[in-house]
């Protein structure tokens, strides 16, 4: 599962749960690295990948079932940072000598990393942000640079910051303020990417070949359409695809 995905993916799973009685072991991390994983024969039955590309991949390698893959979401970028008051809304900010470091997602593997690099280059800034880049191996090691201090800011998810939860205290020492920004008490500052500036980052599911004939991957998928799970989808920020 894409690791933009982990914190809506949580309620999902509890609610797949509780409505078919499956169980789900969920691995969350870079999209590119899970390709990687499941071509080298790993046994896992149903792919969230961070784009689309990926799946229809897997599905002409012989990887993935045909027919099988759908948009589950649709992503938006943000560039974020744990200071309040840090980001401004038209992400200035990214030009300015108060930026040591920018972490994004390596986006070799990890297609909101690849974004991140769009609208860095939409913006002319290639060469000023380029040496202070810091590559993350997931947006959500992307995410805790940003909320350690270790870069100030980080391109990541908008549903990683509108979800507001913090890291576990043994995982992050400290601990940021939180401050009010847009609709919902969100930590720290930031500035919504608008999509003219990257291409679309749309989400797709897919039944893996290890999952053929198995009744829980059917039926996660088959949830992922349901109205209860697109609630979840829209209330952390993603667009829904359905």
């Amino acid at each position: 599962m894409a690791a933009n995905f982990a914190g809506p993916m949580a309620k999902i799973g509890v609610a797949f749960s509780a409505a078919t009685g499956h169980t789900l072991k969920v691995s969350s991390g870079a999209t590119g690295k899970f390709y990687s994983q499941i071509v080298a024969g790993a046994p896992f039955e149903v792919l969230l990948a961070a784009d689309d590309e990926t799946p229809r991949r897997l599905i002409a390698e012989g990887h993935a079932v045909a027919g099988t893959n759908f948009s589950y979401a649709l992503g938006k970028l943000v560039l974020w940072s744990a200071r309040p008051d840090f980001v401004d809304d038209q992400g200035a900010v990214l030009a300015s000598d108060r930026i040591a470091h920018v972490a994004i997602a390596n986006p070799k593997v990890a297609p909101y990393g690849a974004a991140a690099l769009e609208v860095i280059r939409a913006r002319g800034l290639a060469d000023v942000v380029g040496p202070k880049l810091v590559t993350a191996e997931s947006i959500a090691q992307a995410y805790q640079f940003a909320f350690t201090g270790n870069a100030q800011v980080a391109f990541v998810a908008w549903s990683q910051v509108i979800g507001a939860t913090a890291p576990r205290a043994d995982e992050q020492p400290g601990r940021q303020p939180e401050v009010a920004v847009g609709r919902a008490p969100l930590r720290g500052s930031y500035w919504l990417v608008p999509p003219a500036l990257y291409g679309e980052i749309r989400q797709d599911a897919v039944l893996l070949q290890a999952g053929r004939g198995r009744a829980a991957a059917a039926a996660l998928l088959a949830f992922l359409k349901s109205d209860a799970a697109t609630r979840v989808i829209r209330d952390h920020g993603y667009g829904a695809a359905q």
